[in-house]
């Protein structure tokens, strides 16, 4: 018998995620949080992986930034920002003051506004 290929992700909390995004979107007509579900949906290796000499580069003081991937380490942010993501490494979450999940930022900005996607 032939085994079946897996179709999106096997991480029960992901998963959640990626329903409550879809959700919120319908709920608040907020197109950011549907994009932010598809990019999610996506398999490991094709999410988006900042660095955060990248967030320092491409952003202003005290922006509200979401990746939907990972945010590593590597590079200083010269300014204050609000980082939501995926996942953080070690090293970013102790360079960055404000690193919160993305159901955080569900909660805090339901409508998406002034939210910005980096990746």
């Amino acid at each position: 018998m032939k085994q079946r290929k897996n179709n999106g992700t096997t991480n029960p909390e992901l998963k959640s995620l990626i329903e409550d995004l879809k959700k919120l979107s319908l709920d608040e007509g907020a197109p950011i949080w549907k994009r932010i579900a598809k990019d999610l949906s996506k398999p490991t290796r094709q999410r988006r992986v900042v660095n955060i000499a990248k967030l320092g580069r491409f952003t202003k003081e005290n922006e509200i930034i979401i990746v939907p991937g990972k945010v590593l380490g590597t590079g200083d942010v010269p300014h204050n920002l609000t980082v939501a993501a995926w996942q953080f490494s070690d090293s970013a979450k102790g360079k960055i003051k404000t690193c919160i999940t993305i159901r955080e930022l569900m909660k805090k900005q339901p409508k998406g506004k002034s939210v910005r996607i980096l990746g």
